[in-house]
């Protein structure tokens, strides 16, 4: 079953919650709230955020950082909410649950949404070969193998698959996975990619060519 993670800071109260949810037969990691929770996510089997905003009011780092993995990795996310701030609640969740946590509500909530995904996920599979990008729950393997990448390997991995055949420049590749506004230069992408072939390919396997004084792209013909 998809992992569910508690965005919240390490306390009793996050810690009983986990206990709870594990007892339900649900796979729970609690990831606290700083600057590294995407690079934890990445490349796991992520079913369903739960985040207690309490400690990331709206319009804090923590909430806009949520909303940055549910906005790119299509991950629902449940409000964990005081009942005197419901009135400020921000509407892009999926839903919510009121304190003091019900640990059957909370599981039924969870199990509601993950049926609602199922439906969905088997549309968003990219195969090259033997190499395998689940889109949906950001997971990569190879000859049914799992790869551990970063999150922005990830990114830069799922693009070019996306898009087989097609060559893209370093300044393209630059925009379309670290956004216009990096300020980092090209040689990233350069790095990104030799820790990609690093990862995905051995003497049987080449996926990522480099198209000289151009940039690279993913083989078509595999």
């Amino acid at each position: 079953m998809p992992r569910v993670f508690i965005i919240a800071n390490e306390s009793e109260q996050a810690r009983k919650l986990r206990a709870e949810l594990a007892q339900r037969g649900l796979d729970c990691l609690i990831v606290p709230h700083n600057a590294g929770t995407l690079e934890q996510i990445a490349g796991q089997s992520l079913g369903v955020m739960l985040l207690d905003t309490d400690e990331a009011t709206t319009g804090s780092e923590a909430w806009e950082q949520a909303q940055r993995i549910r906005q790119e990795r299509q991950i629902p996310l449940i409000a964990l909410v005081s009942g005197e701030k419901l009135n400020g609640l921000d509407s892009n969740i999926d839903d919510f649950v009121v304190k003091p946590w019900e640990p059957n509500e909370v599981t039924v909530r969870i199990k509601r949404i993950l049926r609602g995904k199922e439906s969905i996920d088997s549309e968003d599979i990219i195969r090259c070969g033997d190499l395998v990008i689940d889109s949906a729950k950001c997971e990569v393997s190879l000859s049914g193998k799992p790869i551990m990448l970063t999150f922005k390997e990830y990114q830069l991995l799922k693009f070019l698959a996306s898009n087989k055949g097609k060559v893209f420049t370093r300044e393209s590749l630059l925009n379309k996975v670290w956004g216009w506004d990096y300020y980092g230069g090209d040689r990233t992408v350069d790095v990104h990619i030799r820790r990609l072939r690093s990862k995905i390919e051995d003497p049987t396997h080449t996926f990522i060519e480099t198209v000289r004084n151009i940039g690279y792209r993913l083989r078509e013909k595999l």
